[in-house]
């Protein structure tokens, strides 16, 4: 710490803080909890105290296991792969640990979007208010406005204004999920002029009547709205004849309500850019409004200003009569940073900066009290939902739990009231993952698949193996197969059904949902109780999957089956031995990678934007953050170092792709050109991250990007 960052902080319980930071804790987070500045700078200091040291010391195994694990590379190189000695080698350097009995998680207190209501799920920068309002909102989204304005159907929207056409074939396609999701006693929902309820019955009559879930009223006493429920999801069927949907259809339903978004994750990590504490400030007011509630955000449509909030309960009448609430929000989950980070927001009394892990845990729980002091929030359990990436095996697993322990002591929570995600996304987890998930039974909430990140961490393990296959090889490497298989079968073998969610990755394209709704139905047929979609569109198109496929009743049957995958194939590393690739063909791969690389840090660095959608090398617009960064840049650090590709060729593709990008960006009025000079920050930080990359820790991109943001935000300062 300078002595300028010194004399600027505020000293609390010992702790230097930026006052940024110390003004919105003790004026905007800490009144209404119950605590005082004083308790809280006090715990968490003390906490400080004790487990930064612990937090350094996990690192530090982390970089030495590496050094081992390169030094048996180098040693077995061009060697036949011997995978007993090669598991032997692991298990001697605590890579693999042993794997104790059989056990059941004993998490408590779940909110029934994590028990046993399987559904969509949005991952969502937190620094962005409007994004998180929209990802809240999406609980709820138009199936009609899904179809139509989307390429779901095959084929986009042509001109302005409604077209009637069109309608007509979103109605079809909505009826026939209608005949699988509600079938009717006789005929199909096409042919149904008329829908009613007398006594608690719904007209038509329903294959199934236990489907009827209740109905709205307008004050005429008409019916407006009818519920339905289905593999725990439930539609809403809008009656409005005097719209111009409504008066297409023969029984009047204007609109398809589905239940999309069943939970989202809050981001401040691989998909936001904060790196000091004005940028961790704005993280933690946006969560804070939304465990208030009171989170809004003014957006301008040309001419006109409307104000987004946080949806309102829905409130029907069940076919008994009874009144029925029912949320209008996804159940909000909050992602805190790894292991690996610092921030400059806070200096211990050493002088070095605090593990953002740690101070995530601390103020996001804290704020996390408003919701648990007020009816109608978020969780109606009592609970606080923190997914917890990038770990590496149970002792940082470990380590995780004990930190929600003492932030849970130091805020006055009992214990196990903070739910812990696993995401398994880094190599020595999934090999562990079933220890990985022992260390943390109390609190386990959800567990994951990750490809790309998953995949960087593939590449770094392994690095001097030798050259790895092509990037877009590796979904059908051995590994990968088994990765997905023994996630889903470790988790249910270790009881997480009924308790947890088992999750599955994103889909990318966020413009083919056609694509998506042909592919993503793979995610609920594995036993995955949620999966990642890019926007609230996309969860609603595929919530129709979660109709399709009953996934507590696929959990049961792979539950009969037994596990698939082996540790064997989860090890096999993908190298591509005596390939000799085209130039032609590494040039592809070298510039596709280059591509992808600037177009993601042009806008992180030059602008703090984490995630958006870019422009790929054929201007197909891919949802990009950190992680599918990680492994371009690994892929691209593993070729140089193994002679694939000459530092030249990586300069010269990277300069070539910088025009590129430059160009894809023309329209942007904040975009700062790399081309001609290649001399900013932003061309710096992608050239850093291949030819740096592979001693940067894990293969991270934190580490380069935090640097290369904080010297350009000094510089405009300057």
């Amino acid at each position: 710490m300078t002595e300028t960052q010194q004399c600027a902080n505020q000293m609390r319980s010992g702790l230097f803080v930026a006052p940024e930071l110390a003004d919105f804790i003790e004026q905007e987070a800490l009144p209404g909890t119950g605590l005082n500045a004083e308790m809280f700078w006090n715990g968490f200091a003390t906490t400080l105290q004790d487990l930064a040291p612990k937090n350094r010391a996990l690192l530090a195994k982390r970089a030495n296991i590496q050094s081992k694990l390169d030094a048996w590379y180098i040693e077995h190189r061009g060697k036949r792969h011997d995978s007993a000695a090669y598991q032997t080698f692991l298990a001697e350097i605590g890579y693999l640990v042993p794997e104790g009995p059989d056990f059941k998680i004993q998490t408590s207190n779940v909110d029934p979007e994590i028990a046993n209501i399987p559904g969509p799920q949005l991952v969502v920068p937190i620094m962005n208010a409007r994004y998180a309002l929209n990802a809240a909102n999406a609980r709820w989204g138009s199936l009609y406005d899904a179809l139509y304005g989307t390429d779901a159907m095959g084929d986009l929207p042509e001109g302005k204004g409604y077209d009637a056409a069109r309608g007509a074939r979103v109605i079809a396609w909505a009826k026939d999920f209608l005949d699988s999701a509600a079938p009717l006693a006789e005929g199909c929902w096409a042919e149904v002029a008329e829908i009613t309820v007398k006594d608690g019955e719904l007209r038509p009559q329903l294959l199934d009547d236990t489907l009827f879930a209740g109905s709205v009223r307008n004050d005429d006493g008409a019916v407006s709205s009818i519920y339905l429920k289905h593999n725990g999801l439930l539609i809403q069927l809008v009656l409005d004849k005097t719209t111009p949907v409504g008066a297409q259809d023969a029984a009047g339903i204007s609109d398809i309500q589905l239940e999309s978004a069943m939970s989202v994750i809050m981001d401040c990590e691989d998909s936001v850019a904060a790196v000091d504490a004005e940028d961790k400030v704005l993280a933690y007011r946006n969560w804070l409004g939304l465990m208030k509630g009171d989170l809004s955000e003014s957006v301008r449509k040309g001419d006109h200003v409307m104000t987004r909030v946080l949806n309102a309960d829905r409130q029907f009448t069940a076919p008994d009569g009874a009144d029925v609430t029912h949320k209008g929000r996804a159940l909000m989950l909050v992602r805190n940073v790894g292991h690996l980070m610092t921030n400059p927001a806070i200096h211990l009394d050493d002088g070095s900066e605090v593990p953002e892990g740690l101070m995530d845990a601390m103020i996001t729980t804290l704020i996390a009290l408003h919701d648990l002091q007020r009816d109608g929030g978020n969780s109606i359990t009592g609970s606080v939902y923190v997914v917890k990436p990038k770990m590496h095996g149970p002792e940082e697993v470990a380590f995780s739990d004990e930190i929600f322990t003492r932030v849970e002591a130091a805020l006055g929570l009992p214990q196990y009231t903070v739910k812990l995600g696993i995401m398994d996304e880094e190599r020595r987890t999934s090999v562990n993952l079933k220890e990985c998930i022992r260390a943390a039974k109390h609190r386990v909430a959800f567990i994951n698949t990750g490809f790309l990140d998953r995949t960087g961490d593939e590449i770094h393990s392994s690095m001097e193996a030798g050259p790895m296959i092509r990037k877009g090889e590796m979904k059908g490497a051995k590994w990968i197969a088994s990765y997905e298989d023994r996630n889903v079968d470790i988790g249910l073998a270790c009881g997480l059904k009924g308790r947890a969610q088992i999750g599955k990755g994103m889909w990318a394209i966020p413009d083919q949902m056609a694509q998506m709704l042909a592919d993503k139905i793979c995610h609920p047929k594995a036993g995955a109780t949620c999966a990642w979609v890019p926007s609230p569109t996309a969860a609603t198109l595929h919530a129709t999957h979660y109709h399709a496929v009953d996934v507590m009743a696929r959990q049961d049957e792979l539950l009969a089956a037994g596990p698939r995958g082996t540790l064997t194939d989860l090890l096999t590393i993908p190298v591509a031995d005596g390939v000799n690739w085209p130039e032609d063909e590494i040039r592809e791969e070298v510039e596709n990678n280059a591509q992808g690389i600037l177009g993601y840090v042009v806008r992180w660095v030059g602008q703090g934007i984490g995630c958006s959608k870019v422009p790929d090398i054929h201007d197909v617009g891919l949802m990009e953050d950190r992680a599918t960064c990680r492994i371009s840049a690994q892929a691209l650090a593993n070729w140089l170092h193994h002679g694939v590709v000459s530092e030249e060729e990586v300069i010269a593709a990277m300069r070539k792709m910088a025009t590129k990008v430059d160009a894809q960006n023309e329209g942007d009025a904040l975009y700062r050109p790399m081309a001609p000079a290649f001399d900013g920050q932003e061309f710096a930080a992608a050239c850093d991250l291949v030819f740096k990359g592979r001693v940067q820790p894990s293969g991270y991109t934190e580490p380069v990007l935090h640097a290369r943001r904080l010297a350009l935000k000094a510089e405009l300062a300057g």
